[in-house]
């Protein structure tokens, strides 16, 4: 009896030797992400160029990792969504030093450095190495060139990818000369050499992506992402909150950790703005939980921003007027849709809550020739009547500003802990030599037109439902109270 359960015991202690041993050597089928680093991955579908701005040890380089084992190996998971290659090609995979890439990229992608036995234990699975990695000059242990098997949508053999790990160091002209379809930048290159890497793409009609931390601030080729628009760019940002695998508790103690100066930068992805930020208060002063049950007589209003040429945003306010306190509740941000997408979306939330909107809500449709505001209206929404002023007049944006400003060092300014749109936009607004930067700050338009017509906020349930219809049937049912000349709600 003892020999048969040693027999037992020694075939599952085998088995769960062979599972481990499996996992060590397939590190990539284990791999799951989270929804920012999804977001970074599906947006390859369509952009030529991604960027993952995120802080340090989020997860941002082990995401371009897995992306570049998918292109080598056409091993493609099924919740894959993003962009899928066909065939065999060539890569690159480039870092600031030769040093930094065998340790950070040559490790994450094909096992530690140095170690024979630790060979086939990165995201690349053993069996898919063909051949023996040829070895970079002046570097111990590192990888000039690595051969992959490449599969086919059957899983059939279909040829061999090649992937050559380069650095920054070696200049601009390191760069030049070959065609490769797709080329990962792990940290901020310089924009020469992100511009070459791009440019060995033409050819194939390939694509560049990079993860990095933004230390350098607001250089040229973060410019490029987050304030030069194009329909081949896209930009995640992923803040230490989005990395599942760091508890609260352990957050606060990285934060903390960081130099102050670097803390936005390291933990959230924010590249390094100063004095240029315009709303210079961290994300958790003015944070709090989703609010769950909303007290009848808080009132409601939306703030919209048309997206004439950039994303349609709209922003839900809640204000306590007994506290005078503005809540953040809900926000959309959609861009490439029509008027009745942004409606329904709208509707889905608070479809009776008035809807603000700014000055070029009177500007002409090119192909109706209706006035945006009139199309939104015909869709069901409550506009009022005329764009957003303040109770002044005018329509100040700097006024807007100060107040918001003002709201959050009292503490009467609060958002929704779950907006991360909002919060990404917050931590970018800045300015340049004095003047706002008019990109990526839809949100911050919409809420501040909001808060300039609070005063037209109603006391409405938040729901679905049709402004017109209600109205219609509210007149029919209950007439206006006697000696009064407005709708009490």
């Amino acid at each position: 009896m003892d020999e048969a359960r040693a027999q037992i015991i020694a075939e599952i202690e085998a088995d769960l030797a062979a599972a481990a041993e499996h996992k060590r050597q397939n590190l990539f089928g284990y791999f799951s992400p989270y929804d920012k680093q999804r977001e970074f991955f599906d947006a390859g579908i369509w952009a030529r160029e991604r960027l993952l701005m995120a802080g340090n040890q989020l997860g941002k380089t082990y995401a371009g990792a897995f992306e570049t084992t998918l292109h080598l190996t056409g091993r493609y998971p099924d919740w894959w969504l993003g962009r899928r290659v066909e065939g065999a090609h060539k890569y690159w995979a480039a870092g600031e030093s030769s040093l930094v890439v065998r340790d950070v990229q040559q490790k994450l992608l094909c096992g530690q450095p140095g170690v024979l036995s630790a060979f086939g234990t990165g995201m690349i699975p053993k069996a898919d190495f063909v051949d023996t990695p040829s070895l970079a000059r002046g570097v111990t242990d590192a990888y000039d060139m690595v051969q992959v098997q490449h599969y086919d949508a059957r899983g059939i053999k279909d040829g061999v990818s090649v992937l050559n790990f380069k650095s920054y160091e070696q200049g601009r002209t390191k760069f030049q000369g070959d065609s490769i379809k797709a080329v990962w930048f792990d940290e901020e290159p310089a924009e020469d050499i992100y511009s070459e890497g791009l440019t060995r793409t033409v050819a194939t009609q390939g694509f560049a992506y990079m993860t990095f931390t933004p230390l350098k601030g607001m250089s040229k080729v973060v410019t490029r992402f987050l304030s030069e628009n194009s329909p081949d760019r896209h930009v995640t940002t992923m803040v230490i909150e989005d990395a599942k695998h760091i508890s609260p508790e352990e957050r606060a103690k990285i934060i903390a950790g960081y130099p102050v100066h670097e803390r936005e930068a390291r933990a959230r992805g924010v590249p390094m703005l100063g004095s240029g930020l315009i709303y210079q208060v961290s994300d958790s002063s003015i944070m709090e939980p989703a609010i769950e049950f909303v007290p009848d007589h808080w009132v409601k209003i939306w703030g919209i921003d048309f997206g004439i040429d950039h994303p349609f945003s709209a922003v839900l306010i809640l204000w306590d007027r007994d506290n005078d306190v503005i809540h953040v509740h809900h926000c959309i941000k959609v861009a490439e849709r029509l008027p009745p997408a942004h409606a329904k979306a709208i509707k889905l939330v608070a479809a009776n809550a008035p809807v603000a909107w700014p000055h070029d809500g009177n500007n002409r449709d090119k192909g109706s020739g209706e006035p945006l505001s009139k199309l939104y209206r015909a869709e069901g929404l409550r506009m009022l009547p005329s764009h957003a002023t303040w109770i002044e007049g005018g329509n100040s944006v700097e006024a807007g500003i100060l107040e918001i400003q003002e709201r959050m060092d009292s503490g009467r300014f609060k958002v929704a802990s779950h907006l991360s749109d909002w919060f990404a936009e917050k931590r970018l607004y800045h300015r340049k030599d004095g003047v706002i930067v008019r990109t990526h700050n839809d949100l911050m338009d919409a809420t501040r037109v909001a808060l300039m017509m609070k005063r037209e906020a109603k006391t409405v349930r938040l729901g679905p439902g049709d402004w017109y219809k209600m109205r219609k049937r509210h007149s029919e049912t209950n007439p206006l109270a006697q000696n009064v000349d407005f709708d009490l709600s």
